[in-house]
């Protein structure tokens, strides 16, 4: 089996990548993954550098495949990941166990951090419907592609921090409040596909599937993410 296949993913779910990579090493094969913005990412692979796999939100591996970047047929569906809303250690802790108090807490933070990826996009949507968006718009703090909004938040720079819960785990200097209530959880499917340019279908195809395996499950949840 390869032991030098390559991966890029979105900043998501590096951590969770870099753990299943290790536990695919124990089978006897390898891959080394970079992580980085999710727009770069996809930017890269359609440009044609060198990868074997790619994992970014479904949408965006749907439109890798459509324009020949990744081959038709592979994309395999890894996690489920949930958005989580968070503050700076030591801060008071809005309440944000309902709709109409998450609306609250975010009318009333000075600043708000929010991501470059689908989730950030989504809560410019949920802004919008709840009729806020130009209310909030001078209050908020998008973070640059690859750097996480915990970062934001545990420097001050963002009152109130909402991402993928994956990426406020285990961030010093951050309070994770808990999900978004389900009435607005907004829920990403990340997913995986084999790229164009790789000279390893073979072994690709393989890492994907354990990727997508079910003894991978806990892993998964360890990371804030659910199996797909």
């Amino acid at each position: 089996m390869s032991s030098s296949l390559t991966g890029i993913s979105s900043m998501a779910t590096r951590a969770l990548l870099a753990e299943l990579a290790a536990a695919w090493a124990q089978r006897g094969g390898g891959v080394s993954f970079e992580s980085v913005g999710g727009v770069d990412a996809a930017k890269r692979v359609a440009a044609g550098e060198a990868f074997d796999v790619v994992v970014l939100a479904s949408d965006a591996i749907d439109k890798l495949v459509e324009a020949g970047h990744a081959l038709p047929g592979s994309r395999v569906d890894v996690v489920r990941s949930g958005v989580a809303v968070a503050v700076r250690e030591g801060a008071p802790r809005p309440d944000i166990a309902s709709e109409a108090a998450v609306r609250q807490a975010v009318l009333a933070a000075r600043s708000i951090g929010y991501s470059t990826g689908p989730s950030g996009t989504a809560l410019i949507k949920l802004f919008e419907r709840w009729g806020i968006a130009e209310a909030v718009k001078a209050r908020l703090v998008q973070a640059r592609p690859g750097v996480p909004v915990a970062s934001l938040v545990a420097s001050g720079e963002a009152e109130l921090g909402v991402q993928q819960l994956s990426e406020l785990l285990n961030v010093p200097g951050i309070e994770i409040l808990g999900p978004l209530p389900e009435a607005i959880q907004i829920e990403t499917i990340f997913a995986a596909a084999v790229c164009r340019s790789s000279t390893q279908v073979d072994a690709a195809r393989a890492l994907l599937a354990f990727l997508a395996a079910p003894e991978t499950a806990a892993t998964k949840r360890r990371h804030g993410m659910e199996p797909a």
